[in-house]
């Protein structure tokens, strides 16, 4: 049985979430939002990054398949396309 954390979350360690929240904070990033925050957009676009995706479809059809890891890769939960294309318009 697997018992190591995955390679992603592992990347995930060295950002600082803390920086990264008061950034946000400080430019009102999550202003009107509810559940889909700053935090998972970029993870959400560092996997497809690394996992080399070439559009948002495909993006999120490769999370949908990895929908059982994404709580252990420190993603969450899954995403809709358009969801993510609006975060990625504001």
């Amino acid at each position: 049985m697997f018992k190591d954390e995955y390679v992603f979350s592992q990347l995930v360690k060295f950002l600082d979430y803390e920086k990264f929240k008061y950034i946000v904070k400080k430019y009102n990033g999550n202003k009107y939002i509810k559940s889909y925050t700053r935090w998972n957009q970029l993870l959400t676009m560092m996997f497809g990054q690394l996992s080399n995706r070439e559009s948002l479809r495909d993006l999120v059809v490769a999370m949908e398949a990895h929908a059982g890891k994404l709580y252990h890769l420190g993603i969450g939960k899954s995403v809709t396309r358009s969801n993510l294309s609006k975060a990625n318009e504001q």
